[in-house]
C-alpha cells in the first residue's frame, strides 16, 4: 500500500525559503515517478515539479528557478526546495507517486500536467507579504 507523508510546511515571509519533505512507503520506490502538487483554495490543484523515471525534472513555469525538486532512493524522500518565496505560492502541497510505465510515453510518467494516482494528506505553505 502506497504511503506518502509530507512535512516542512510552514509561515514565511516573502523572499524566504522552505524545504518540503515527502517520506514514500510501501512501494518500490525507485520504480515511481514522483512530484508536487499544491492547490490554492478556490483553485484547481496544479503540477509544480516533476522527477520522471530517469531522474529528469520539469518545473512549472511559475516556480521555475526558484524551486529544485530532488529525490533520495536510500532514504525513500522526496524534497522540495523552494527559495524566494511569493504570496502566490500560498496554497497545500501534495506529494504525489505514480507508477512508471511505457504506457506514459518516452519518460514513463504522466509529467506535469497529469495528477498522479496517489497523494499524501498535504502541507500547508503560507506566504505573507
Amino acid at each position: 500500500q502506497v504511503q506518502l507523508v509530507e512535512s516542512g510546511g510552514g509561515s514565511v515571509q516573502a523572499g524566504g525559503s522552505l524545504t518540503l519533505s515527502c517520506a514514500a512507503s510501501g512501494y518500490t520506490y525507485s520504480s515511481y515517478c514522483m512530484g508536487w502538487f499544491r492547490q490554492a483554495p478556490g483553485k484547481e490543484r496544479e503540477g509544480v515539479a516533476v522527477i520522471d523515471y530517469y531522474g529528469v525534472t520539469t518545473y512549472a513555469d511559475s516556480v521555475k528557478g526558484r524551486v529544485t525538486i530532488s529525490k533520495d532512493n536510500a532514504k525513500n524522500t522526496l524534497y522540495l526546495q523552494m527559495n524566494s518565496l511569493k504570496p502566490e505560492d500560498t496554497a497545500m502541497y501534495y506529494c504525489e507517486a505514480e507508477l512508471a510505465r511505457p504506457a506514459w510515453g518516452s519518460t514513463w510518467c504522466p509529467g506535469l500536467r497529469t495528477r498522479h494516482s496517489y497523494w499524501g494528506q498535504g502541507t500547508q505553505v503560507t506566504v505573507s507579504s
